[in-house]
């Protein structure tokens, strides 16, 4: 019995038993992204030029108090944007990245391009990373935005 006590004393203090933490919110609030400044970008993705219009992530993170409006320091330093579609798939960018004082990248959530509402298999929101030589991070389907350590 001395030795159960022991060992459970041993995982609590070495971090091994932690407290379930409430999954992160999704970002994707149609009503908030409404009073964003609306913002076009240009890139090629697979072959073909796409010229959208959206908002920036940015902007969206720091709506949402995701993100300071002060330049990023401490732990926002470590944090990450992870953006999942409807497909599975994912793709990340750190809070340093998108900060304007720090990478100042690019990235654009679209509901338009060229002209035209996105059609519902790109849909709702494309992400356009208009910096990146290849359109890998140009996510289609983009249905959730989550922040975290």
């Amino acid at each position: 019995m001395r030795m159960s006590w022991l060992f459970c004393g041993l995982l609590v203090a070495a971090g091994a038993v932690h407290a379930k933490e409430a999954p992160p919110a999704n970002l994707l609030d149609p009503a908030r992204i409404a009073t964003l400044p609306r913002q076009q970008a240009r890139m090629d993705v697979h072959g073909h030029p796409l010229q959208c219009e959206g908002v920036s992530l940015a902007a969206l993170l720091r709506a949402s108090g995701a993100m300071p409006a002060t330049p990023l320091r401490g732990a926002d330093l470590a944090k990450m944007v992870r953006i999942k579609a409807r497909d599975g798939y994912q793709v990340a960018f750190s809070l340093g990245e998108l900060d304007d004082t720090l990478g100042a990248r690019e990235v654009l959530l679209s509901d338009r391009c060229d002209g035209q509402p996105l059609p519902a298999e790109d849909g709702p929101w494309r992400l356009l990373v208009p910096a990146d030589h290849r359109a890998a991070r140009a996510a289609r389907q983009v249905e959730r935005i989550e922040v975290g350590p």
